[in-house]
């Protein structure tokens, strides 16, 4: 029972440090919590629950820089809230052996949106560039895409801020800080959104899901004192390395 917390904790950590230099700390934490005996659907929301504080603290980190874009943050909170709920409530109404399945298909999309995130980013400011003059029906796809990305994040995190960033570029946002200061705003909405449905269907672990908490919050402020000091690429790299090992597990185990 002890090595159980003490695996929680340390997976929380790690992904505390993943998620404040990089990204990509669901790639640790969610697996961790299915090693440990929680069934797939509740590890899932239980992870979204660890994993919220970190973007709440992120939020408030760029609390000035959000002001830029003050006009949009009304339509950004609502349409990210909406679709967290649609999310977390497709997540709740989809049977366990179905998510089960899936789960492969979703770290695998999950890991191809961080290996090229940054190519997905500037692919979306090209097409930008080349439609400057926005018409209404852009802005209702906008719109649309944003409550579709949220979805995917109240349905499964991983991944959740590289689709975010690149909705953002579609946007035509292009100040990098004012863009993680949303990116968090939006996954701390959707995060918060979908806990709070989680929390009335009673499927979070609250145990287990403090454990990872602390972790993370560990982790965070690790990474704030010694990530001037790890190249990011060796961290990125990491990152990469671990989550398609995850993804190949799971394919294995639920196919083969």
């Amino acid at each position: 029972m002890i090595l159980e917390w003490v695996l929680l904790f340390a997976a929380g950590v790690l992904g505390g440090i993943m998620n404040s230099i990089a990204g990509g700390g669901s790639f640790i934490t969610f697996p961790m919590l299915m090693g440990v005996g929680v069934p797939p659907i509740a590890a899932n929301a239980t992870n979204t629950f660890a994993v919220c504080a970190g973007y709440l603290s992120g939020t408030y980190g760029f609390r000035h820089d959000i002001k830029q874009s003050k006009n949009q943050l009304i339509l950004i909170t609502v349409l990210s809230l909406i679709g967290g709920a649609i999310g977390a409530y497709l997540l709740l109404n989809t049977p366990e052996e179905l998510f089960l399945e899936a789960i492969p298909w979703l770290l695998l999309f999950a890991t191809v949106l961080f290996i090229f995130g940054a190519q997905l980013n500037g692919l979306a400011k090209k097409l930008v560039s080349s439609h400057q003059h926005a018409n209404k029906a852009g802005g209702l796809a906008l719109g649309c895409f944003l409550i579709l990305v949220s979805a995917y994040g109240g349905f499964f995190n991983a991944g959740l801020g590289v689709i975010v960033l690149s909705y953002l570029a579609l946007a035509g946002y292009q100040n990098i800080n004012l863009m993680n200061g949303l990116k968090l705003l939006v996954s701390s909405c959707v995060s918060l959104v979908a806990i709070a449905i989680f929390v009335y269907d009673g499927v979070i672990d609250w145990p287990r899901g403090i454990a990872v908490l602390f972790g993370t919050l560990v982790g965070g402020y690790v990474a704030a004192r010694v990530s001037r000091r790890v190249p990011q690429h060796y961290v990125r790299w990491l990152i990469i390395g671990s989550s398609l090992a995850i993804t190949g597990y799971f394919f294995y185990q639920t196919y083969l």
